[in-house]
């Protein structure tokens, strides 16, 4: 009985500890979001502030944060939906459907993965020059699209792989076609997968800065990646000013994660017993 206190014991401290870890540079952004410029550099690092300033906060509405705030949700939700429609239909015809290019197929898409990102970066301003879509936030999409596709259908493949046969085969006695089995069998059984998919794409476009560098200029098109680079300067750097719009930027996220931890738990978990 002791024995196993003691151990409950240490998992809650444990728990506590990785809590403070991980939580903590959040805290720290928050904190020296509220410090003037000055007080930053003058001041300890991990002192709390003479007194709060909300000055920073309106510097960065004021520089057009909600405009590359609805730039980066634009792209980043029609991209996750397009690489969710397409990732679990490729998954589903390498996984479920018998042919012979499967295996090649499957392996083309894993070899994506092993593509660095910044070899892809003039071939694809050139191909943004040539259909007249560069400087546009839908010369993002098909790059997020191209280079998230590889990962998600890796995943989707393993998991659509375990689900049984004989339920495919009861719906094909019913009369279902491959598209209803898909719609109505395939898709239902697949939510961790596609939920952990789904986060895991949203986050990392909501993160991406290299594209957008390259293939936006103008103001109005930036995402917040572009915005947050505009407040660096060419001889020095607000800090306190950064840490607010990364303060900003991080509260959707956070956000999305308290709402969905059910579903990335659940899909992590249920990823690692069938793995």
């Amino acid at each position: 009985m002791i024995k196993k206190m003691l151990k409950q014991v240490g998992l809650y401290l444990f728990a506590a500890l990785w809590f403070v870890i991980s939580f903590y540079p959040f805290v720290f952004m928050v904190n020296t979001s509220l410090k003037g410029r000055m007080e930053f550099l003058i001041k300890p690092v991990w002192a709390f502030p003479e007194k709060f300033l909300y000055t920073n906060y309106l510097r960065v509405i004021e520089g057009g944060f909600f405009r590359f705030f609805f730039n980066s949700v634009t792209v980043s939700v029609i991209s996750v939906a397009i690489i969710i429609l397409v990732s679990s239909l490729a998954s589903y015809v390498i996984s479920r459907v018998r042919f012979r290019l499967s295996s090649l197929v499957y392996g083309l898409f894993v070899a994506g993965m092993m593509i660095p990102i910044h070899i892809t970066l003039i071939p694809v301003y050139n191909l943004t020059r040539a259909l007249g879509i560069y400087d546009s936030l839908t010369a993002l999409i098909g790059p997020y699209v191209a280079f998230s596709l590889p990962i998600s259908v890796f995943v989707l493949v393993g998991f659509m792989r375990d689900i049984p046969l004989e339920l495919e085969e009861a719906a094909v006695i019913d009369g279902a076609s491959r598209l209803q089995i898909y719609a109505r069998v395939i898709i239902p059984l697949s939510k961790p997968a596609l939920s952990t998919v789904a986060i895991y794409s949203f986050i990392m476009l909501w993160n991406e800065f290299i594209y957008a560098l390259v293939l936006l200029t103008s103001r109005k098109n930036w995402n917040l990646t572009m915005g947050l680079w505009n407040f660096h300067g060419q001889y020095s750097i607000d800090i306190p000013l950064i840490m607010a719009t990364l303060t900003l930027a991080a509260l959707p996220l956070i956000l999305i994660y308290f709402v969905l931890q059910e579903q990335v738990i659940k899909g992590m978990v249920t990823g690692a017993l069938k793995g």
